[in-house]
């Protein structure tokens, strides 16, 4: 319809293509932040630290408590990330392309 109506390539892709794909886009960064979280934290079990320290340590010692102090915040760092690109997706994509909950 687009080529119909006289756009060129650039203007399809402009105007149309990329508007639509966005929420697609960000889908993708967003799963691949947090995914990046957890194997972040799982980088302990090669010595690496960071929170999954934490895990390792209390696996060893079969501690639970240890264990969830390092979950825990790695949880909550997954959680902050996801809705920080919720923020960001809201700024880029169209009003009428975004999701509405609850209808």
């Amino acid at each position: 319809m687009a080529t119909g109506i006289g756009l060129t390539r650039w203007q399809r892709l402009r105007l149309i293509e990329i508007p639509l794909s966005t929420p697609t886009i960000f889908a993708g960064i967003k799963t691949a932040a947090v995914i990046y979280i957890g194997t972040a934290t799982l980088a302990a079990f090669i010595g690496a630290g960071g929170l999954g320290e934490f895990i390792v340590t209390g696996l060893a010692l079969n501690n639970t408590l240890m264990i969830l102090n390092g979950a825990i915040p790695a949880a909550i760092l997954a959680i902050l990330v996801e809705f920080l690109f919720e923020m960001i997706e809201k700024m880029f994509v169209p009003k009428h392309l975004q999701q509405k909950i609850g209808k």
